[in-house]
């Protein structure tokens, strides 16, 4: 069994080796990451890959595959989160992701289209004395309108369609930041007034995300 000392080395090796050679430059958001126990937010027969650079897989009705270290932390640092901010997670599985962002904004909604995983998430948040996020079950697609307008919403994964009800939950200067399926590329989109901007930021292969896929074409 892996005890909290090997886990806090295996922590700062994902911290040096993994996000500071990514380009990710915040010192805030590299500090949060490398006090964050991503092993609490990690299946028991997973936690020793917890800091590893595989993609690691959620099981339940509705898999989640969660993004590795270094996509994230990169994706998170797109955002320019401030303390301020609300933030919707969406499919972050058991948590990790909601946790980073919760030591950079005052709330976060992580949200979770599998009951299971939104209790697994709720348990660890608890474990990691998190007060300020509230776990919430539902359609990714959908968002969480109850908690909505969003500073800043987070997808974690590949997206081919269906992004509209995010970006509408979005204050003004509101941004959304996911992976871009067809170009394979992070993408960070900006909403000011009526108007949407998007830009690309870097690399980022990932399965699409089944509640984000586009819808089968008929055949005649």
């Amino acid at each position: 069994m892996t005890d909290s000392a090997t886990f806090a080395r295996q922590r700062q090796t994902m911290v040096d080796c993994q996000v500071r050679t990514f380009d990710v430059t915040d010192q805030v958001l590299i500090d949060r990451m490398g006090h964050v126990p991503r092993e609490l937010f990690v299946p028991d027969r997973l936690r020793p890959l917890a800091y590893s650079d595989a993609v690691l897989t959620i099981p339940g009705a509705s898999p989640r595959k969660l993004l590795v270290p270094l996509v994230l932390a990169r994706m998170i640092q797109a955002l320019a989160l401030k303390p301020t901010d609300k933030v919707l997670d969406v499919g972050g599985g058991c948590g990790y992701s909601a946790a980073v962002m919760a030591g950079l904004c005052a709330h976060v909604t992580a949200l979770e289209s599998d009951p299971a995983i939104s209790d697994a998430a709720r348990r660890s948040f608890a474990d990691g004395g998190l007060s300020n996020v509230t776990v919430a079950t539902g359609p990714l697609a959908a968002g969480h309108p109850a908690n909505a307008p969003y500073d800043a919403i987070l997808i974690n994964g590949a997206v081919a369609a269906g992004l509209e009800p995010l970006l509408a939950q979005l204050v003004d200067r509101g941004r959304l930041v996911c992976i871009e399926a067809a170009s394979g590329q992070a993408i960070r989109y900006d909403k000011v007034g009526d108007d949407l901007g998007s830009r690309r930021l870097f690399p980022a292969g990932g399965v699409v995300m089944a509640e984000f896929a586009e819808a089968p074409a008929f055949a005649f």
